[in-house]
């Protein structure tokens, strides 16, 4: 792999990263690869306008939005997230060109920096077990896997139609340390 030069890298200064406003959700789409989970962009913002999660995007003035992550708060799975404790983390992703630059480490630390201060001591998620570049970066910020996952969900496309997905994935947790001064 070739070193990447610090000039490659000054649109990395340029992002932003801020909560994700209803204007970003057509974004989301990334011009049509994920139009499939426009309800589910949309339920996720109707969550967030509830309290019930937080949701974050890179935006990079000229290109729009190039990275998302999404935070849930509260889970029918309290292993998950428990809206007290435990948040999860999912919808993590980054558009190829702008990888392995750093913009994923930076968009994780504000995220886990915004869940210490609300209180939360434990953040989850899972990572597909057929993505091991995902699963190196969350092992390097300090995330160690804790249990298997089937991957079994099912959403409701842009079409209204139901969608199966099997995505066998690694759960991983990090506890936050909250620095007292």
């Amino acid at each position: 792999m070739t070193a990447v030069q610090p000039a490659q890298l000054e649109w990395l200064r340029q992002v932003v990263i801020r909560h994700l406003e209803s204007r970003d959700l057509p974004e989301l789409e990334w011009g049509g690869e994920y139009i499939h989970f426009r309800r589910l962009f949309q339920d996720a913002y109707e969550y967030a306008l509830q309290g019930r999660s937080i949701l974050w995007v890179a935006d990079l003035e000229g290109k729009g939005v190039i990275g998302q992550l999404f935070i849930q708060l509260i889970s029918g799975r309290r292993e998950l997230a428990d809206g007290h404790n435990r948040a999860y983390i999912y919808g993590f992703r980054i558009k190829p060109p702008f990888r392995q630059a750093g913009l994923g480490r930076r968009m994780m630390n504000i995220v886990e920096q915004e869940l210490a201060s609300l209180g939360y001591h434990t953040v989850t998620l899972n990572v597909g077990q057929n993505n091991p570049d995902a699963r190196r970066l969350y092992e390097r910020l300090g995330y160690q896997v804790v249990a298997r996952e089937p991957g079994r969900w099912s959403y409701v496309d842009h079409q209204g139609n139901r969608r199966e997905v099997d995505e066998p994935a690694w759960r991983m947790e990090k506890n936050l340390i909250i620095a007292k001064k």
